[in-house]
């Protein structure tokens, strides 16, 4: 646990080293990305302290993580390094699926109802992710006509086809990563949650 949170407070103080740097370069680029980073990796903390929700250390350390990269990846890492981008990808969309069956799990788990069996709960993270995917794809297009008929700079592209479909094989990854590996360990996750925010017959 003491060295999870080691990484994680490293990872913040690069994040915060980041806002500095755009405050004395004039840059509002990395204050922005930077800054939102470094909040979102407060988050685990604030569900503790507000809601008693202790998170898993290497669940907050997996948050802090792809947050943390895709904050450097903004910063520059996007464009000198290829594979920067595939590596995000099925980071964030690992969470995705992390989410999608945390908040399925609860349901199945608070309401007698409703049962989903684990086969389905594969078949359903690959949705979720795939169908976020999907919508990411579509803004990303949208910023580009919004760049192309207003000569505006947006912080994400849409680099066509091929960048599409590469995307998608590495959503697919983090998915696939979740679907066999975490649910295992997030169903502890799903029933801390039940317990904290629903009320418990």
């Amino acid at each position: 646990m003491r060295n999870q949170r080691r990484i994680t407070r490293a990872m913040q103080l690069v994040l915060l080293g980041l806002v500095g740097y755009g405050i004395v370069a004039g840059q509002p680029k990395p204050i922005t990305n930077g800054g939102i980073g470094l909040l979102v990796t407060f988050l685990p903390a604030v569900m503790r302290r507000n809601y008693n929700l202790a998170l898993d250390p290497w669940l907050a350390l997996w948050i802090t993580t792809a947050v943390f990269l895709h904050t450097l990846g903004s910063a520059g890492l996007y464009g000198q390094v290829g594979w920067w981008d595939h590596l995000t990808h099925a980071m964030s969309a690992s969470l995705i699926a992390a989410f999608g069956y945390t908040t399925a799990r609860t349901i199945d788990l608070h309401n007698d109802s409703i049962h989903i069996p684990k086969r389905v709960f594969f078949v359903y993270i690959f949705i979720v992710v795939l169908s976020f995917g999907v919508i990411w794809e579509l803004f990303e297009f949208a910023l580009d006509i919004v760049a192309t008929e207003t000569g505006v700079t947006m912080p994400l592209a849409q680099h066509g086809l091929d960048d599409t479909v590469r995307d998608t094989m590495f959503n697919s990854l983090g998915a696939l990563l979740v679907a066999v590996f975490g649910q295992a360990h997030l169903t502890d996750v799903a029933e801390t949650l039940r317990e904290r925010l629903f009320v418990v017959d």
